[in-house]
């Protein structure tokens, strides 16, 4: 009588109470204060200081591994019922949407300095650009030497447009229970993406190397260089965590915890990667070859 009174009457899971969520938004704030440190000095602290940076990403990276152990345990233990399955496919939804929105704002920017540049010029109000290099009535400013699009980001558009390929081929492979082929997939993937992010940290020192957005005859290329490496750069980053999120999905088969019928994780981690996928696109077809 005792169990049953005990035994919750619905499809819902309470999670146990968890240290994670208080840990990470104190980390990330660690982490994004260190950053300005980091930059721009503060606290005392000069500018180059960046223990405290890398001590908040480091505890970032922990407790969101740890977290997410947790979630797995709760999976294995039958907690994610259809019900939670529903809400956690939401929240992904939900979290890409967000993503989204952050890409958005740097597209917004650089469509704004693209389009509008030559224009702002006109209006006293906004500055005087034109007046300390002349370099800002065409976009990129005059000066920049561009990357070929058709060169290293084309390789890399290639090498994402086949992961995107190879991520979808491992997914239906488990669907259907074929788990030699969603092994060999996943493998395949994560190969791919570990060389497109070879291949941009190769393009970053080619154009530091070169100098390419930051020569002597355009002193303004600051912001067209910092959009550039904030865009990709942050692109980059996405392609990484994707790449670790595979990796874990692949573990997690290697040690039989996915089945056909309950597999979310390895789901979330493809949508992710799909949409790694289609922003490189956005960026290859605007930041390279239309702008560029």
């Amino acid at each position: 009588m005792a169990d049953a009174h005990a035994k919750p009457h619905h499809d819902y899971h309470l999670v146990d109470p968890s240290p994670w969520p208080l840990v990470s938004s104190i980390a990330v704030t660690v982490m994004m204060v260190g950053a300005v440190v980091w930059m721009k000095g503060l606290f005392g602290m000069p500018e180059g200081t960046s223990w405290l940076f890398l001590a908040g990403l480091t505890t970032t990276v922990l407790s969101m591994a740890l977290w997410w152990a947790d979630v797995v345990k709760e999976s294995r233990k039958g907690d994610h019922t259809p019900v939670v399955s529903i809400g956690l496919r939401y929240g992904m939804v939900l979290f890409i949407a967000s993503e989204i929105m952050f890409f958005a704002a740097f597209f917004w920017m650089f469509f704004e300095m693209a389009i509008f540049n030559e224009a702002r010029q006109h209006v006293p109000e906004i500055g005087n650009w034109a007046d300390t290099a002349n370099s800002w009535s065409t976009w990129p400013p005059k000066g920049v030497e561009v990357l070929d699009a058709w060169q290293l980001p084309l390789l890399n558009t290639v090498i994402l447009l086949l992961s995107g390929t190879t991520v979808t081929w491992a997914h239906h492979a488990l669907q259907v229970g074929d788990r030699g082929a969603a092994k060999l997939g996943l493998i395949i993937t994560i190969a791919l993406g570990a060389l497109f992010t070879a291949v941009q940290a190769y393009e970053y020192n080619h154009i530091i190397h070169e100098h390419l957005f930051f020569n002597e005859e355009a002193l303004n290329s600051g912001l067209y260089g910092s959009i550039f490496f904030m865009a990709t750069g942050f692109h980059g980053f996405h392609v990484l965590v994707g790449t670790l999120f595979l990796t874990v999905c692949l573990l997690r088969i290697l040690a039989g915890q996915m089945t056909p019928q309950k597999h979310f994780g390895f789901e979330a981690a493809a949508w992710y990667w799909h949409f790694v996928d289609v922003v490189w696109l956005f960026l290859f077809a605007f930041v390279y070859v239309t702008f560029g």
